[in-house]
């Protein structure tokens, strides 16, 4: 049974992390690292993915600024979403021949670990790329968005934990006019966060059948050549 390198990061800035992953996937391009499985949190952000249409940040950057709330583009798959403190995102970075299968193994992993918390959820892959993630009933906790160059994936996924929710009402969240929801929200709790990491971790390398190894980030640039 393969490795997957699992590293544990606490909050990073988004255009920070998106600098990482591309350093860690010309690694991975390069095999001078195994796949690998980045768990995170984000400052607030909002993201637009390549899918984004016009008025899907209705409220205008400015405003948004006003509420201490970045906006980025990102090359993922997607449209546009929410990252903020107290939800799990995890960036994968691993050798993928089928796009849809590797979204579709990430769903099947984030179903795996809400059933370990409680929570019956599902993914709705009859419904179109819109609907692509994880729901509870008619609320979605979960978003999906992935790219891939030379046959290496980057980018993920994100759980809603215990973050809060009112900056999804102020976008037309992944496209489409529906609720958000999460793990604290279901279950009428607070959950701990690093409880349900845990589960995530152990969900996605148990769904890729690999074997969890936890990495520092060292870890995965050393050697790496040095910039001029």
């Amino acid at each position: 049974m393969d490795d997957l390198l699992v590293c544990h990061l606490g909050a990073v800035e988004y255009r920070a992390a998106t600098e990482l992953q591309e350093r860690l996937r010309e690694r991975r391009q390069r095999d001078e690292i195994g796949d690998v499985l980045l768990l995170l949190e984000h400052p607030p952000v909002y993201t637009r993915g390549r899918r984004t249409q016009p008025g899907e940040l209705p409220m205008g950057e400015a405003w948004y600024a006003s509420q201490g709330i970045d906006v980025v583009d990102t090359p993922r798959g997607g449209r546009v979403t929410y990252h903020g403190p107290g939800q799990l995102v995890g960036y994968a970075i691993m050798r993928a021949d089928d796009v849809v299968e590797h979204v579709r193994s990430m769903e099947r992993a984030i179903v795996a670990a809400l059933g370990e918390h409680g929570i019956d959820a599902h993914p709705r892959v009859d419904d179109g790329p819109d609907f692509t993630g994880v729901w509870v009933g008619e609320r979605k906790i979960a978003s999906i968005g992935v790219h891939l160059s030379k046959g290496v994936a980057a980018h993920g996924f994100a759980v809603n934990v215990d973050n809060d929710l009112q900056p999804f009402e102020w976008i037309v969240p992944c496209g489409l006019h529906a609720q958000m929801t999460s793990v604290c929200r279901e279950l009428a709790t607070a959950p701990n966060l690093p409880c349900f990491r845990k589960r995530m971790a152990y969900a996605f390398t148990q769904e890729h059948d690999r074997r969890q190894r936890l990495v520092a980030l060292q870890r995965l640039l050393v050697n790496e050549p040095s910039i001029a």
